[in-house]
């Protein structure tokens, strides 16, 4: 039986991604001589991870000559708020305060950092329907 696709991004799918969105489009070939891989990836495994991010709905495809050239369809932000939503629903049974109070127990943050959370959680906007 064929192994179900994870709606988030794996580490080799997040290492291309992050190489797309820092160029905004590029080709297979321009991953290839991106990527910071000891050894480097083949070009066959690249562009089968491109094709599967094209699946996934990460990455769109347009022709270009002979060469494809694949752009984001989905910003950095919101492949965070996928990892992060998918995450909250399968460790922390769907709730993002179990998720919040896991970090705050089990990280060691700084001062500095518990201050902006203290204030993005002040400033957050309540009206908004959980997603």
């Amino acid at each position: 039986m064929a192994r179900k696709k994870a709606p988030t991004l794996t580490e080799a799918e997040l290492k291309i991604m992050d190489v797309v969105w820092e160029l905004g489009e590029a080709t297979v070939a321009d991953v290839v001589s991106a990527q910071q891989e000891q050894p480097p990836l083949a070009y066959n495994t690249i562009l089968t991870t491109m094709r599967i991010l094209e699946q996934k709905g990460y990455l769109a495809r347009d022709k270009a000559g002979r060469a494809h050239v694949y752009r984001p369809a989905v910003s950095r932000h919101e492949a965070r708020s996928r990892a992060v939503r998918h995450v909250v629903r399968s460790f922390f049974e769907d709730s993002p305060e179990l998720l919040m109070l896991n970090i705050l127990k089990n990280e060691s943050l700084t001062d500095e950092e518990r201050r902006r959370l203290k204030k993005m959680i002040d400033d957050a906007d309540y009206s908004r329907p959980n997603q």
